[in-house]
């Protein structure tokens, strides 16, 4: 919703304040309404402007997009992979969509939508992603509209959805369509849908064969919107587009694995006559016509009954490229299926105006050997595909398929889709907790492991929370409901992978350039072919005796070297090198409890040379402890000093309040209700209690006012030295007391630092405390860069500066004060168990709270690009040998020929080894996650 403050008596409306590049929101503080930043109040708040002598009100519309990396200032960001702000510096006007893609089948197609939509006045980035199927778009929605992106999408022929609904709602309609086999047909389908009236996205997914559409269901029904896809020759089939306990992805999978084996088989069934009827008698094999005489009419009947057999093959089992071919010529665009087409059909129809009319050589066998060949690579490859989503399939089949709830103190089963937010639920040892929720009795050890990669449980008891899909172990729990469905963990953790999945990286870019071209270039060379080597033995500059032994005319001989070539070239494998492999990474990060958010992150990981900590929360264990409270007022105890900063301190939820709050609990102090507070961040807090201004904070705070002598700096800095945060009190501007308080090192913190070191990574800390503090915990974790006393706003700042040294920065960090610099990184590391905003604005999340974890996505990251650089290399090499290699180059100087059946099988046979090669990803373990923590 927009946001302006309005007079509460006359009509004057001014713009709601910005903070930290987003518009504030008003929040009640203290009993006063304030303006808040975004970020929390710890990072900005201000009083309401008033008007005609009252303070305005908010009046809401639509509301800004919040972008999820704000940065504190413009300018200043490093080059890097992605572009975590507004695609435009410091525009809040642009705008994000995902569209879903159909009727893509190779990397031509997606070249094809990307280079129609990068046209469209208004569009600022498009990313088109072959294997999922999906199209993301920056976009300034004053100057075109979802509807017109998705129209233009259809105008080439592809089908578009919209993506942006939440599961479940009714505008949102998640479709399975059939009949896709590149990415020309992804454009198809979107295109059909982009700018229909009621259409706001669409987004189709070549590789999980899925659409996504996003309309107005006043403007248009969901069966409008089915017809339209249905109408540029695709099935479309509603899906339910949230978690149930069938795996729907898996049942597509295996549809189309067993549509594309029943082809290739019945492929096969005819494939095997025209064999043996067209080159039998040349191997020597004495099998007899089926008719008694070898001419009819002039007809030889051996080469008629060829023609039969191959018909089938061609115009039945091989009917999806035809398909495929006329829907994006049509709309004058070219795919893979447009070089089959063309090659198929030659070969075809010329023999049969051979065999009817010039009573010449034919060849049906190599137009029934060509569909053959590629419907077994499009068998292998649905095989291998299935294989590549197998981590979100296994992430579905944890989901529990019923729950035991306790209604009126009776236990009744009901399955998982009627539980309900409040709910209790009772779980049995042994069983698994079916929904996310708090413990309201029992305690147990849980297994989290298939949710956060942790292997050992971890005890619960009442008031913890739980995850559904995690297994109770040994004790009898009743869980209260707190979420079901798209908002369990399980269920945003497989939203965080599918999105990951549809995201492009950019090392795919020159793939992209390359296949923007590629299609009508090898059309181009296939004629050249034809023409040269036609030419050569027509004007007798080559003899005829070179092809003599063949068997073949000059006309046949140059026909089947351009089908040759056009056969032989493999878009696909293009199309499928990198998404294949972002598909297994992803999914194995999700294994290990790494959740990577997008292909830029996952790419660019491996290239941070330098990385930044938080201290408390990251490398410490965030939860401290007060281990020292010294009195400076003889007349005051320990308890009485305790009972005023605890007093203070209660409405503060920083980490050291809370600690100072557990220790006061812990000794039944009963505390006093403060009013006035006032959080100074960075420093501490300022209250009112009974009349006595009560300041809690750092050395800062109370150096204002004088309060630091050198007796008390001493005492500071011996337990500074400790590595222990120290906190002073004062009444009324007289200091009465100190406290130290420490929080423990995570255990796997020094090992972390360790092998980042070993890596060659630089390491640095960033922390609020003061210098003697910070230094000593750096010291005991081996790190030599430290950044202290640095305030919230400014953890950003120093990720720039260190980016404008021109070093590729990633910053590990857990709380709200963490989130603009995990946005200005590079690549933004949030803790798992930190707060939601900085998991939202982290690039990779790390479930568990274990910083090897951090390692371990570097090295997934190096693996992951390495398998990519490797399907590139071998997809361009097919296509730079292949072609070349089809077209007779080496014919002359060594007779060698690359017939047109063994071009399609080079052909079918690229993308299945593009995918398989990828699949070697899913054996792959980070080392890092096994190495042993440090004494």
């Amino acid at each position: 919703m927009s946001q302006i403050l309005k007079c509460a008596i006359c009509d004057y409306t001014e713009p709601v304040p910005m903070h930290c590049r987003q518009s504030m929101h008003l929040e009640l503080i203290d009993g006063k309404e304030q303006l808040v930043c975004w970020m929390g109040p710890s990072c900005g708040v201000q009083d309401i402007p008033t008007h005609c002598g009252k303070p305005m009100t908010l009046e809401e519309g639509d509301s800004p997009e919040r972008v999820d990396s704000p940065e504190l200032e413009d300018g200043g960001k490093s080059s890097s992979f992605k572009e975590k702000e507004d695609p435009l510096s410091g525009s809040s006007s642009l705008k994000n969509v995902n569209l879903s893609i159909t009727g893509m089948t190779c990397a031509s197609c997606v070249a094809s939508v990307e280079k129609k939509l990068s046209k469209v006045s208004g569009v600022h980035k498009v990313n088109v992603n072959l294997m999922t199927e999906k199209a993301n778009i920056v976009f300034d929605p004053e100057n075109v509209s979802i509807k017109k992106l998705i129209t233009d999408v259809e105008s080439i022929g592809y089908g578009a959805e919209n993506l942006e609904v939440k599961a479940g709602a009714a505008n949102q309609l998640d479709l399975k369509i059939e009949g896709m086999t590149c990415a020309s047909c992804v454009s198809s389908i979107e295109k059909s849908l982009t700018n229909v009236a009621g259409v706001t996205n669409i987004t189709v997914n070549l590789t999980t064969e899925k659409a996504h559409v996003k309309f107005d269901p006043s403007v248009i029904s969901e069966t409008e919107v089915i017809k339209r896809i249905e109408n540029v020759g695709y099935g479309a089939t509603p899906i339910i587009s949230d978690m149930r306990t069938e795996d729907r992805e898996k049942l597509a999978r295996e549809r189309e694995y067993k549509r594309q084996k029943m082809k290739f088989f019945s492929a096969i069934i005819f494939t095997i006559p025209v064999f043996l009827y067209s080159l039998g008698y040349v191997l020597g094999l004495r099998i007899p016509l089926l008719l008694p005489d070898p001419f009819i009419l002039g007809i030889n009947t051996r080469q008629f009954v060829v023609m039969l057999f191959t018909m089938p093959v061609v115009f039945i089992a091989g009917w999806q490229f035809h398909r495929g071919a006329i829907k994006v010529l049509r709309h004058r665009q070219f795919n893979m299926d447009v070089l089959i087409f063309i090659g198929t059909n030659a070969a075809f129809w010329y023999s049969v105006v051979s065999l009817f009319i010039l009573k010449g050589e034919v060849f049906f066998e190599t137009a029934a050997f060509l569909i053959t060949f590629l419907l077994l690579g499009k068998f292998l490859e649905a095989r291998a595909k299935g294989q590549t989503s197998q981590a979100i399939r296994k992430l579905i089949d944890l989901q529990a398929k019923e729950a035991t709830v306790l209604v009126e103190g009776q236990e009744t089963k009901i399955p998982i889709e009627d539980v309900t937010v409040g709910m209790v639920v009772l779980v049995r040892p042994g069983e698994k907790i079916p929904v996310d929720g708090s413990i309201l009795e029992g305690k147990s050890t849980v297994d989290e492991s298939m949710i956060t990669g942790e292997s050992m449980p971890v005890k619960k008891s009442v008031g913890d929370k739980v995850l559904g899909a995690t297994i109770n172990n040994n004790g009898l729990l009743k869980v209260q409901t707190s979420k079901i469905g798209a908002d369990s963990a399980l269920a945003q953790i497989v939203k965080l992978v599918e999105d990951a999945q549809a995201s492009k990286a950019p090392i795919q870019r020159l793939a992209d350039i390359v296949s923007g071209r590629f299609v009508p270039s090898v059309i181009l060379i296939s004629l050249i072919t034809f023409l040269i080597w036609f030419s050569l033995f027509t004007f007798g500059i080559l003899p005829t005796s070179l092809i003599t032994d063949l068997n073949m005319s000059p006309f046949v001989f140059s026909l089947k070297l351009m089908i040759a070539v056009l056969v032989i070239a493999c878009p696909c494998a293009l199309g499928l090198a990198t998404p294949t492999a972002i598909m297994v990474g992803t999914g194995k990060g999700a294994e290990k409890g790494i959740l990577i958010k997008n292909a830029e992150s996952l790419e660019a990981a491996q290239k941070i040379d330098a990385l930044i900590f938080d201290k408390t929360g990251t490398l410490t264990k965030g939860k401290p402890r007060v281990t020292d409270i010294t009195v400076l007022k003889k007349d005051l105890t320990e308890d009485d000093v305790l009972k005023w900063v605890a007093s203070a301190e209660r409405g503060s939820e920083h980490p050291l309040a809370q600690a100072i709050l557990e220790t006061a609990t812990e000794r039944k102090i009963s505390l006093w209700e403060p009013k006035d507070f006032e959080a100074i961040p960075g420093k501490g807090v300022r209250v009112r209690v009974d009349g006595t201004i009560v300041t809690v904070g750092n050395r800062k705070l109370h150096e204002v006012d004088g309060l630091i002598t050198d007796s008390i700096e001493a005492l500071m800095q011996k337990l500074e030295s400790q590595a222990k945060t120290v906190v002073l009190i004062s009444l009324n501007k007289e200091l009465i007391g100190l406290l130290g308080i420490s929080d423990p090192i995570k255990e796997t913190s020094k090992i972390t630092i360790q092998l980042l070191k070993e890596m060659g990574i630089q390491t640095y800390m960033v922390t609020g405390d003061n210098n003697r503090t910070a230094e000593a915990i750096a010291r005991e974790l081996g790190i030599i860069e430290v950044f202290a006393e640095v305030l919230p706003q400014n953890k950003a700042q120093i990720v720039k500066n260190l980016q404008q040294e021109g070093k590729f920065v990633g910053m590990v960090g857990d709380g709200i004060n963490d989130a603009p610099a995990l946005a200005q990184a590079d690549v933004g590391f949030a803790i798992g168990s930190g707060t939601d905003i900085a998991i939202e604005t982290g690039d990779i999340v790390l479930i568990k709270e274990d910083l090897r974890d951090v390692v371990a996505s570097i090295q997934l990251s190096s693996k992951t690009l390495s398998k990519i650089k490797q399907n590139l290399f071998w997809a361009f090499i097919y296509n730079v040998l292949g072609i070349p290699l089809a077209a007779g180059v080496l014919f002359l100087p060594f007779g060698v020929l690359l017939v047109p059946e063994i071009a399609a099988a080079a052909m079918a046979f690229s993308s299945v080894s593009v995918v398989s090669n990828s699949l070697l990803l899913r054996y792959y373990s980070p080392s890092a996650q096994n190495t042993k923590i440090l004494a």
